[in-house]
């Protein structure tokens, strides 16, 4: 038989408990603005005795779970990608790479065509996707691993690697630089 499951709802200034119906180990709940609610369900633990015991002490009545955030009037639009960022940017990229896996015996002869493929992957997603801190994503590593591999060329995990330790430490900061916001 399966272990009940304690519902706690915490406020900023209460705590409620009660036995919800379905059972799953950790639920929250959002909303369209992608907020989570401080309702969760958990499996009842002994640390949580105390924090139960005082709350029903108090005697605080349910109420309905709080949200964290609240949505703003408008939402924050990342600037578009600017392809002259994007130009220079993926030949600093480039010419790093090609410095980084060339002192590499693995790659061999083959160390051009990978920094060729981890080339376009990355100018790609530069000038389509990259808007500015916070929208660097992992999927164009990923995306430069898989296909390496598929390919069947040496190294793959390795290059994506360089590839992105290289972006975490530079397009930010260029980015910045390159657009006078310093702030990031």
């Amino acid at each position: 038989m399966a272990a009940p499951v304690l519902s706690v709802t915490v406020t900023p200034t209460k705590c409620v408990t009660s036995l919800p119906p379905a059972p799953p180990f950790f639920s929250s709940t959002r909303n369209s603005s992608r907020c989570l609610s401080l309702s969760s369900s958990v499996r009842f633990k002994r640390f949580l005795a105390p924090v139960i015991d005082k709350a029903a002490e108090r005697g605080v009545a349910e109420q309905p779970p709080k949200h964290i955030c609240r949505a703003a009037a408008t939402e924050y639009k990342f600037p578009d990608p600017i392809p002259e960022f994007a130009d220079a940017e993926t030949e600093k990229f480039r010419t790093y790479l090609l410095t980084k896996l060339s002192k590499k015996d693995i790659y061999g002869d083959s160390a051009e065509q990978v920094v060729g493929i981890c080339t376009e992957i990355f100018s790609t997603f530069l000038h389509t996707e990259y808007g500015g801190p916070g929208t660097l994503l992992v999927v164009p590593f990923i995306e430069m691993a898989d296909t390496l591999h598929e390919r069947g060329l040496p190294g793959a995990s390795q290059a994506a690697r360089a590839a992105v330790k290289w972006a975490q430490d530079h397009v930010d900061k260029d980015w910045s630089e390159w657009t006078g916001d310093d702030d990031s």
